[in-house]
């Protein structure tokens, strides 16, 4: 009978330093880039700014940050 041995889980930074600039990682692991790419696309859309990072395995993992540029306060009622 074979035996299989258990894994460590696979620690990741939620958040990284990238050019002075804070990220935070999405919380996905892409088995491909082009999946990863294709996620990217719509966090763009949404503003945000995107940095792909390549794991040693193969795997993607996105990066996100966005400036806030207007901050809303509301008054409780």
């Amino acid at each position: 009978m074979a035996s299989i041995t258990p894994q460590e889980p696979v620690q990741r930074d939620p958040s990284v330093l990238i050019d002075g600039r804070k990220f935070f990682w999405d919380g996905q692991v892409f088995s491909t880039c082009e999946d990863a790419s294709r996620q990217s696309e719509a966090y763009k859309n949404d503003n945000f700014e995107v940095q792909v990072v390549v794991e040693i395995s193969g795997s993607c993992l996105l990066y996100t940050r966005r400036v806030v540029k207007e901050v809303m306060v509301t008054a409780p009622q």
